[in-house]
């Protein structure tokens, strides 16, 4: 079965199983390995990708339900690694192993583009679904508001 999507801005066909994950077409066939394997149960964010500017968890969302939409991926979110956000959590010194920071950037952007002024609970609420092994949080949570204008308490 023929899938389109357009994928980070570009159109896409691919020929593929429509029960694969989007996580493995965007990986293994489209070479986007920004995304990340992490439980393959939709439970640590790891994979969060946007599907028509919603989050979804890539490991357990068939590629048939991509068709005709738009994937946004961490490589879509910046073409030079210049968002608002990678800049905050650079700059705010977020990521240690990194592993799950992809996921957690890509569910900050969801919430930025809903709620561009966000509460330390609309952040909280925004990224619970999201499993840092490092326990970043907190920096995480600054970077957000970094973001998105919003002074930090701290």
């Amino acid at each position: 079965m023929s899938i389109r999507v357009r994928v980070n801005g570009e159109d896409r066909e691919l020929d593929v199983d429509p029960e694969m994950p989007l996580l493995w077409a965007l990986r293994d066939v489209l070479g986007l390995t920004g995304t990340k394997y992490g439980c393959g149960e939709a439970l640590c964010g790891s994979c969060s990708v946007h599907l028509d500017g919603q989050v979804v968890r890539a490991c357990v969302t068939p590629i048939r339900r991509a068709d005709g939409r738009a994937v946004t991926t961490i490589e879509g979110l910046s073409t030079d690694g210049n968002h608002p956000l990678q800049r905050a959590w650079v700059e705010l010194g977020v990521p240690q192993c990194g592993y799950c920071q992809a996921g957690q950037l890509m569910c900050a952007a969801a919430l930025l583009a809903k709620t561009p002024q966000p509460t330390d609970a609309d952040i909280d609420r925004s990224m619970a679904g999201n499993l840092c092994r490092c326990g970043t949080y907190t920096r995480i949570r600054s970077a957000v508001k970094k973001a998105a204008g919003v002074p930090d308490a701290k």
